[in-house]
């Protein structure tokens, strides 16, 4: 009876994950991007027009708190890796994140939460008081907090609904797992969008509430059918363990013979289900963590029987292959956030730039493109490259590199940074044509000149983001893959912050102290010169690309020891 049970289980086991779980899954994401996006994307109307808060300030504000939403996934991913597991985090944050737009919704529809509005005959506007801004900032906090629980979460549980015999099912799913979220960016840039600036930011924020409530429930719904790794423990107690053991030893000879070095593979067993990292010769000093010395009082190099170590002294060599991975990944990491830089100015002067220009459809139309759909033309470009590169080019760069993700995430990366310094330098040329033929009163230049900059963008995008994550993913120690994607998120978090600072630095430089209407950056763009914060922002990209291509030839590829460890696998995934 016990082994019909087992087996049973077993059963129950195998049938559970696969393509079944997306719409559960992508639910969630879905939810959780039209709210965010439907904010971003218009947010800077909103500071501006309803809160009153000057350009400069109003791009600074929405640029961090897209960097406070892209590093609190470093909280989440710590949590689902070390304790409560990704489906959990994900539905508490789920949670959160109702509760944070449901009070922004609120902020946005009871009037004593606002500024009244500008006086109707002219005359300077009241800015949102200290209190008003208060409101503002906890509601944004609780979305960034509810983002940071889904976003390093979403991807890796999506990904091990596969499992590793299934390789090319999951680097799809990235890449429709980025379309996805791709699609419901186009809906948030023009059905909510338009709604908040034509029927009210109350029903605007309260439409992706509402979705949000409803993706919370759908999620749940999943439980029975998900495939569930349970959580392994603190990855950055085992880090630390290895960095200290490292220094202890630090005066003991170098082991000529890296067989010698400690394994255990019943201590590994929970962090090494797909395979085990395998000793490689670089940052050869943290090899000195998995020397066996006679105060470790371990009398084998490894193997089941190895009695346990005090793993602050003594670290297995797949162990000290997590430490190297993740160093090894940093210089990849810190050239991503370079590229936010530019990819920022989508939501903040690309939006103030379309503000200025002749937003009509024709000449003869009355209808204005609200100027946060024309994102739409940055998401089409994207998710047109996503569904080509899946469809058409893996499939054929695969008969030629043997690659089941087609070329090597390294190489996309590298196309994508390289589209973000020509969509820079673009976006300065045709800042400089917009300025010169716009008269002064009239409707000036069409908004559609902003369409080639955005369909650059949206191209750079398709090649670098998914190629970040698929790094990040591919390349992370397994028992670390939501922290791997919350480096993904904190890239651009930085990103966010970097550019933030930049922003400050060039308006309080270019305009000499003397307010926010003097400078390249002024309130009034006609009066400033954009074009050259674009090409600061263009000459970084090309420094950093040299910088990238540098780390990426030296790059050393995780090693990874593959095993038969189904029934393992299957044990350690039952609910």
């Amino acid at each position: 009876m016990e082994s019909k049970e087992l087996s049973r289980n077993g059963c129950d086991e195998k049938r559970k994950g696969g393509i079944k779980t997306m719409p559960f899954i992508f639910a969630n994401e879905i939810s959780e991007k039209l709210a965010v996006v439907g904010l971003a994307a218009n947010m800077v109307s909103y500071l501006t027009q309803q809160l009153h808060l000057p350009a400069a300030q109003a791009a600074a504000t929405v640029t961090n708190f897209g960097g406070t939403a892209s590093l609190t996934p470093l909280l989440g991913a710590f949590l689902a890796d070390a304790y409560v597991g990704r489906f959990y985090t994900i539905a508490a944050a789920s949670f959160i994140y109702l509760i944070g737009m449901s009070s922004l919704t609120a902020s946005a529809v009871l009037p004593w939460l606002r500024p009244p509005p500008c006086p109707a005959a002219g005359g300077p506007c009241v800015s949102a008081s200290s209190w008003q801004m208060t409101v503002l900032y906890a509601s944004l906090l609780l979305a960034a907090l509810g983002a940071g629980g889904i976003r390093p979460c979403v991807v890796a549980f999506g990904a091990e609904q596969f499992p590793e015999k299934e390789r090319k099912k999951t680097w799809s799913f990235f890449n429709w797992y980025y379309f996805c979220m791709g699609t419901t960016m186009v809906v948030a840039v023009t059905a909510v969008v338009y709604v908040q600036d034509n029927v009210g930011w109350g029903w605007g924020l309260g439409i992706p509430t509402v979705a949000m409530g409803i993706s919370l429930v759908s999620f749940a719904a999943g439980f029975p059918i998900y495939r569930m790794m349970p959580p392994a423990g603190s990855p950055f107690t085992r880090l630390a363990q290895v960095a200290v053991a490292a220094v202890k030893k630090r005066k003991l000879p170098a082991q000529a013979d890296p067989g010698l070095l400690y394994q255990n593979d019943e201590l590994d067993a929970p962090i090494s289900l797909a395979g085990k990292l395998v000793h490689t010769n670089g940052l050869s000093f943290l090899d000195k963590a998995a020397i066996i010395s006679e105060e470790d009082g371990i009398s084998s190099s490894g193997g089941a029987a190895a009695s346990a170590p005090d793993l602050w002294r003594l670290s297995t060599v797949h162990r000290v292959e997590e430490l190297k991975s993740l160093i090894r990944m940093a210089p990849i990491w810190a050239a991503g956030v370079l590229v936010i830089t530019a990819s920022s100015q989508l939501n903040t002067f690309f939006l103030q730039q379309a503000r200025a220009m002749d937003r009509r459809l024709s000449p003869s139309s009355s209808f204005l493109v609200p100027p946060g759909s024309m994102a739409v033309f940055y998401l089409i470009p994207m998710l047109s490259t996503i569904a080509l590169y899946d469809r058409l080019f893996v499939p054929l760069a695969r008969r030629l590199t043997g690659l089941d993700r087609g070329i090597s995430f390294l190489l996309r990366m590298g196309i994508g940074f390289c589209l973000y310094a020509l969509g820079t330098l673009l976006a300065g040329f045709i800042e400089i044509h917009r300025r010169h033929t716009t008269s002064v009163g009239g409707p000036g230049v069409s908004v559609f000149w902003l369409v080639p900059q955005y369909a650059m963008f949206g191209v750079a995008e398709a090649f670098t983001s998914i190629g970040h994550l698929e790094f990040f993913y591919d390349q992370s120690p397994e028992s670390m893959r939501s922290t791997a994607a919350a480096l993904f998120w904190m890239s651009i978090s930085a990103g966010s912050y970097t550019n933030s600072l930049l922003v400050t630095a060039v308006h309080r430089l270019s305009s000499g102290g003397r307010g926010a209407g003097t400078g390249w950056l002024p309130d009034d763009l006609n009066r400033g010169r954009l074009e050259y914060f674009y090409w600061v922002i263009a000459g970084l990209q090309v420094v950093n690309l040299v910088y990238y291509v540098w780390c990426a030839r030296r790059y050393i590829y995780k090693p990874l020891k593959m095993e038969e460890r189904e029934a393992a696998v299957e044990t350690m995934t039952k609910v």
